[in-house]
């Protein structure tokens, strides 16, 4: 009994040695012993650091560009070049409606739209439609009725964020989106890539509360809009506005740029904030 037990002892610990030995002198260089689960716990380990380092150099180095269907640097130009050809296609299909319309006015003898740009015009018409034919009577009755009602509620100075979802925003710049709205990771706000030089408008009618320039943020304009909403644009190139100046929806306020220390490229960094609570953009307003 004491033989068996020890025969099963000397095989539950075999050992394997590994060795360097030259072979003309048989001189032993290296060696290292190992049981059969070292063997399999070294393995392991080696093929977790092998994943590891592939992993490493696909994500963070530019052979991940080789991989078929990866979006290289040159996609990414094609695709804001792209979106600003549609952007531009689609201005100019806005401005020949409303020419045509102006058009038939005065063909058949009606008065023809008031507008002072082209810029703003879009914006304007859009506007206007809404204000006409988006409610029926008894619609603008519950309205009222639930308005008077609210004067006496005593949450209602409690602002809702759905009392903004109603407007017509108009939007900031035309680009690419190269990062969204995620306060989770420290970014409540978005960057959209343009071209430097492209033109910023203001997404409300407001007042410029500030404009000037910040080391980090570079030239950055400020707007106070009714119903406590506040719009920011930052790493402008060029300020169109002062403080205290009047703007519309769709007024040129700022042309783009890479300003300030935290800018990586041309682009525009755009905030939106209600009743003192940064909101994502991309939910009002269409890009």
């Amino acid at each position: 009994m004491g033989k068996q037990n020890k025969e099963g002892k000397e095989k539950k610990d075999i050992r394997y040695r590994l060795a360097l030995i030259i072979d003309s002198t048989h001189q032993q260089i290296w060696q290292a012993t190992f049981t059969k689960s070292g063997i399999i716990l070294i393995a392991t380990s080696g093929l977790v650091l092998f994943i590891a380092i592939i992993f490493s150099i696909i994500a963070f180095t530019p052979v991940r560009t080789l991989i078929p269907g990866y979006p290289d640097a040159m996609t990414k130009r094609m695709a804001v070049r792209n979106a600003m050809k549609i952007d531009s296609l689609e201005r100019e299909i806005a401005i020949w409606d409303i020419y045509s319309k102006n058009l038939r006015n005065v063909l058949t003898g009606g008065i023809p739209v008031n507008f002072d740009s082209l810029v703003t015009s879009s914006a304007q018409t859009i506007r206007q439609s809404v204000d006409t034919s988006g409610f029926t009577e008894s619609d603008s009755l519950l309205r009222k009725e639930i308005s008077e009602n609210e004067k006496y509620n005593v949450a209602s100075g409690m602002k809702d964020i759905k009392s903004i979802e109603g407007k017509m925003f108009y939007t900031p710049a035309k680009g690419v989106i190269t990062q969204k709205y995620n306060p989770a990771i420290g970014h409540p706000f978005i960057d959209i890539a343009c071209t430097e030089g492209a033109t910023v408008y203001s997404i409300l009618d407001g007042t410029v509360i500030s404009s000037g320039w910040n080391d980090e943020t570079g030239y950055t304009i400020q707007i106070q809009h009714p119903d406590d909403i506040v719009s920011v644009y930052k790493h402008n190139g060029k300020l169109l506005k002062n403080v205290g100046d009047k703007v519309k929806a769709g007024t040129p306020i700022a042309l783009t740029g890479n300003t300030g220390s935290l800018s990586t490229g041309p682009h525009l960094h755009f905030e939106l904030w209600h009743a003192g609570e940064a909101i994502d953009p991309e939910k009002y307003i269409n890009f």
